[in-house]
């Protein structure tokens, strides 16, 4: 049986935490800064987890399992 690859992009993207959660950078922080407020673009520099919905998808794209 073959190996299993790794997505591409979910490696650039998410990292795992200690306790095996997943951990993100938010969009929208990236060009056409000037028309968005500063608190806005404040709130975008601070990562997040990936919801519990979409945690499956994502540690299957990583090769995680389940």
């Amino acid at each position: 049986m073959p190996k299993q690859k790794t997505n591409s992009g979910a490696k650039k993207r998410f990292s795992l935490t200690g306790t095996g959660k997943v951990k993100r950078q938010h969009a929208y922080k990236s060009h056409i800064l000037t028309k968005k407020s500063t608190k806005r673009k404040r709130g975008l520099t601070h990562s997040g987890l990936v919801h519990d919905t979409d945690m499956s998808r994502v540690k299957q794209m990583l090769c995680l399992g389940k």
